[in-house]
């Protein structure tokens, strides 16, 4: 009787699981397929193949641009998370534990404010300064970015005896700042990799702060792919394509690293 239920609740387990895999995953075999097809109207499979549209797509300076863009305000807001939020981190760990709570909830606040509200205040500041260039975008990335960064750097570094490195470097005559670099950092180097990765992840395909902030005076990914949406589907879905490309990349070395942890 045991075996009948154990066998029904697998059985419904995969069923249902395949189901979601289909659901998913046909929508993006479909855009892959289309991104290939020469033209697709009459049968249900493309009546052709060719590789006009990544050619064109790959040869098209203006997503060229709008790539490298993207790839730039997404690093550099990166880069930045770290330098600021590593120290905080670090010292809330070493020094101040009772702090940590009260960083849990600063660090969520960004998702708390509105896009649009928070895109109206950023523009009422800082229009007449960095408004309409990658920097008003790279400095509100990175507040995107935060709670992903902080959580990744937070449970990395409560996973090893901080305390316990650092005196023990002391006792040989080492410097704090080379226990940070030479303990501490090679310690949480999966933490600081999965949190970059699925940071990544998140900010390439960020639409709505890119159009309202910079828009066409800055074009990203995104942007770029709203404003040729309607030019051509098979060019557009190579370019979704592409998109869909580097979200995987990330999303996969993060969850291959975090496997590894």
């Amino acid at each position: 009787m045991n075996s009948e239920l154990s066998l029904g609740n697998r059985l419904y387990h995969y069923t249902v699981l395949t189901l979601v895999f289909l659901f998913l995953f046909l929508p993006i075999l479909a855009t892959f397929l289309y991104s290939f097809s020469t033209s697709w109207s009459a049968h249900i499979l493309p009546d052709g193949l060719t590789l006009k549209w990544y050619k064109e797509l790959f040869t098209d300076e203006r997503f060229l641009l709008a790539l490298a863009r993207s790839l730039f305000v997404c690093f550099m807001a990166l880069i930045l998370a770290l330098v600021l939020i590593f120290p905080v981190v670090f010292v809330a760990n070493m020094y101040f534990p009772k702090l940590k709570s009260l960083l849990n909830i600063l660090t969520v606040m960004p998702f708390a404010v509105p896009p649009v509200v928070s895109c109206v205040g950023l523009l009422s500041l800082y229009s007449e300064s960095i408004g309409g260039t990658s920097w008003i975008l790279i400095f509100t990335y990175f507040t995107i970015a935060l709670p992903f960064i902080y959580r990744s750097l937070e449970n990395a570094l409560s996973s090893i005896n901080l305390t316990e490195l650092i005196a023990s470097n002391a006792i040989l005559g080492g410097s704090l700042l080379l226990a940070i670099f030479k303990l501490i950092i090679p310690s949480i180097k999966s933490g600081i990799l999965v949190a970059v990765f699925l940071s990544f992840s998140f900010l390439i395909g960020e639409f709505l702060l890119a159009n309202i902030l910079v828009g066409n005076s800055y074009e990203t990914l995104q942007v770029y792919l709203y404003y040729i949406k309607n030019q051509s589907g098979h060019y557009s879905s190579a370019l979704v394509m592409v998109y869909f490309s580097l979200i995987f990349i990330a999303t996969f070395f993060a969850s291959l690293i975090n496997h590894k942890e």
